[in-house]
């Protein structure tokens, strides 16, 4: 999908440049705990601020219903940035609606989303808020690719109303997600995780036919055993979800891709860090020490090689969703070993999905040892089903 880039702006030397990226990270105490989407973005502004422009940065942060919430402020995320960019970061408090444009080099508008209208369903409503968000600037650089799957104020108006292009981060975001889809490297796995098999049914209907080994684990491995036939306690279940699954495993079956449900996890007697846990057989958890109660928290060591090997022999591996509960050390063995393999991976391997980002970082990965850590969240998903994302068609028109 060809985009507008940086060079389609020109000269931006003393030019004004609005750059909406996504700096939705996750916050503890008013403390940012994952931080990788602001050092995600510095490069884009490095390159703008290099060339002489002033950067004002808008983004969102949370879901605080269209009005102003302390808890979501970005105030936290500017003086982040600050520290990254090794430069003074000016905040703007104010809804930027009533902020007016300053002089600093760089500029951090308060969070979007305390306004409605960047949300609203209303086009004309969103319209005028991109009007106001385009006082900041003489172009706009669009660079938060976990939000280009909205047409939001921020994300599809306001690359109208400016002239604008594609940040870096969009541009390499597309091209890792061109390699998934269009061109990768074979033998292809995929691992796939998370807690609802919901969120991933239509991402396995698009890459089913494209990948060699399919691997499945977190929560949503319940919903396949139970579509095989076994028992799972009270492991998270989308029973309403297993004649779907049923006809995955079939059509996997099909094409010859290799589907591999765990066989074996480890299940606790309750959710919990301190519970008590043992390993037994996948087809076997109501047999476990809990019998009816024991609820699985984790793949089983059998399976975390099983599925370590299969990705040590791939070229190209995509991985969206934590094994088990990664933020209980006792359930976070699957996602190690899964993360660790990876790291091994002689090709391209990609971590895709916030919750995935988060736990190799916690467990202690840098994120070097990757190929590519996604950004993208539910965004990438959808660019993997083949649905056309807004943010990104807006980006591609002449003008």
């Amino acid at each position: 999908m060809p985009l507008r880039t940086l060079d389609s702006l020109g000269d931006l030397a003393g030019r004004r440049v609005v750059v909406r990226c996504d700096l939705n990270v996750p916050l503890q105490d008013g403390r940012i705990t994952d931080d990788g989407r602001v050092r995600a973005s510095v490069p884009t502004l490095n390159r703008l601020l290099d060339a002489g422009a002033k950067v004002t940065v808008i983004s969102h942060l949370g879901r605080p219903d269209g009005a102003p919430d302390p808890k979501y402020s970005l105030r936290p995320v500017a003086v982040r940035l600050g520290e990254l960019l090794d430069r003074e970061v000016a905040f703007v408090d104010e809804r930027p609606a009533s902020a007016a444009p300053g002089n600093a080099d760089v500029t951090v508008l308060e969070n979007l989303r305390f306004d409605p209208r960047e949300t609203s369903k209303d086009e004309g409503e969103r319209r005028a808020y991109a009007g106001e968000l385009a006082r900041f600037g003489d172009v706009m650089v669009s660079d938060g690719f976990g939000v280009v799957h909205r047409k939001q104020a921020s994300v599809y108006e306001l690359a109208e109303v400016l002239p604008s292009a594609a940040g870096l981060l969009i541009a390499a975001e597309l091209d890792v997600l061109e390699r998934l889809t269009a061109r990768p490297e074979h033998p292809y796995t995929v691992v796939l995780g998370g807690s609802k098999v919901s969120d991933k049914l239509a991402v396995i209907d698009a890459l089913l036919p494209r990948v060699d080994t399919l691997l499945i684990g977190g929560g949503m491995l319940f919903t396949f055993l139970a579509a095989q036939g076994s028992a799972v306690g009270k492991s998270l279940l989308e029973a309403d979800r297993i004649p779907a699954v049923q006809e995955y495993l079939r059509r996997a079956d099909e094409l010859g891709v290799r589907l591999v449900v765990p066989t074996d996890v480890v299940v606790a007697s309750r959710f919990a860090a301190d519970a008590e846990h043992e390993t037994v057989a996948a087809d076997a958890i109501e047999s476990s020490s809990f019998g009816a109660d024991g609820i699985g928290l984790d793949i089983g060591p059998r399976t975390a090689e099983t599925f370590a090997a299969a990705i040590a022999g791939s070229r190209t591996v995509f991985w969206n969703g934590p094994m088990g509960v990664f933020e209980f050390p006792a359930f976070a063995t699957g996602t190690k070993r899964v993360a660790e393999a990876l790291t091994e991976v002689d090709g391209l391997s990609v971590v895709g999905g916030g919750d995935s980002a988060a736990a190799v970082r916690a467990l202690g990965f840098s994120d070097d040892r990757f190929g590519h850590i996604s950004t993208g969240g539910g965004a990438s998903l959808e660019f993997l089903e083949g649905k056309q994302l807004p943010g990104l068609t807006v980006l591609g028109r002449e003008g």
